[in-house]
């Protein structure tokens, strides 16, 4: 449930006051503000990068980044993300705000591409954007699942190459991870194997996925870049998928495939079904949270290229206060 506007108004005003955002490149995420019946304090503000949205994208941040790394704040759902932003952005127009922290040059935002798309421009508050929506600065940004260099320098609000941002704990390449992770992962009661997971995904796809039927003339269109597959409906797609992954021989071309599926479906459920080996005592979500983590330290190692969503967000942050 989104935030009204007195909700965005009060939670930017603790964000532009929160000490730890002077001098800071701020990133707003998307993230559950934890309610409490008492006023949030500056602590309550300071605690928000320690939340499992935030504290993932802070562990991704590339480790050649060592000194003004950047803040996160959370800020609830994807629509509140945008809203906050401009919000954050209109407050700085107003005339001396000697109690704000906040650099307006340094304010970013990132969210989900998830399946709808949500509208950037038109609140009649806000300030002008270059991209009406979502999807737009989808196109804009990406090409071919591959982040577009050139434009990438004109975004302050960024969204995931992948669907969710739990897709990025499902990448091909993290396989590995899982396997020398000390607690190795579950998945339906064996030990995890990604291949699995992503052939659940696409034998599943008609199964109660109302949101990708009702917009799939729109979606579909993301990864039309892949030309052996049939776009005519979903189960001519989940079929033509099937085929081209059975048959493509090519590593390369299989992890397309894989990452064109986690544009698409829904990663959230699947990552859900992530459970610990069966001594763990800690409860699954902790331990979910926990791998994250190690995942993020994944990311945060990854060459920081144009293939690479998550780094090259962060090298492109960096390149735009902070200079080459």
């Amino acid at each position: 449930m989104s935030l009204n506007e007195y909700e965005i108004k009060a939670h930017c005003e603790r964000i532009a006051k929160a000490p730890r955002a002077k001098n800071k490149i701020i990133i707003l995420c998307e993230g559950k503000i934890q309610e409490s019946n008492e006023r949030p304090s500056p602590q309550t503000y300071s605690k928000m990068e320690t939340l499992p949205d935030a504290s993932f994208y802070k562990k991704c941040v590339p480790t050649f980044w060592r000194n003004r790394l950047p803040e996160f704040f959370i800020c609830g759902d994807r629509e509140d993300v945008l809203n906050s932003f401009f919000t954050l952005l209109e407050m700085h127009d107003q005339p001396e705000r000697p109690d704000s922290y906040l650099d307006s040059n340094k304010l970013f935002a990132i969210v989900d591409l998830d399946i709808q798309k949500t509208k950037i421009r038109g609140r009649e508050t806000c300030l002008d954007y270059a991209f009406e929506n979502t999807e737009d600065v989808f196109y804009n940004l990406y090409d071919r699942l591959t982040v577009n260099e050139l434009n990438s320098k004109h975004h302050r609000i960024w969204v995931t190459g992948l669907i969710h941002k739990e897709a990025y704990f499902l990448t091909p390449n993290l396989q590995t991870v899982f396997d020398n992770y000390p607690n190795i992962p579950h998945y339906n009661n064996t030990t995890i194997d990604l291949e699995k997971i992503y052939m659940d995904m696409i034998n599943e796809i008609c199964q109660g996925n109302n949101d990708l039927k009702e917009n799939w003339q729109s979606v579909f269109k993301r990864i039309e870049y892949c030309v052996y597959l049939d776009f005519n409906g979903i189960m001519e797609f989940q079929d033509s998928w099937n085929t081209a992954y059975t048959h493509v021989v090519d590593a390369l071309e299989k992890k397309r495939l894989i990452l064109a599926l986690l544009t698409l479906v829904k990663s959230k459920e699947y990552w859900r079904k992530v459970e610990p080996p069966s001594y763990w005592s800690s409860g699954d979500e902790k331990f979910r949270e926990q791998l994250s983590f190690e995942i993020a330290r994944f990311y945060s190692k990854e060459e920081c290229n144009c293939e690479n969503h998550l780094s090259f967000f962060f090298k492109t942050l960096y390149d735009i206060v902070y200079g080459q």
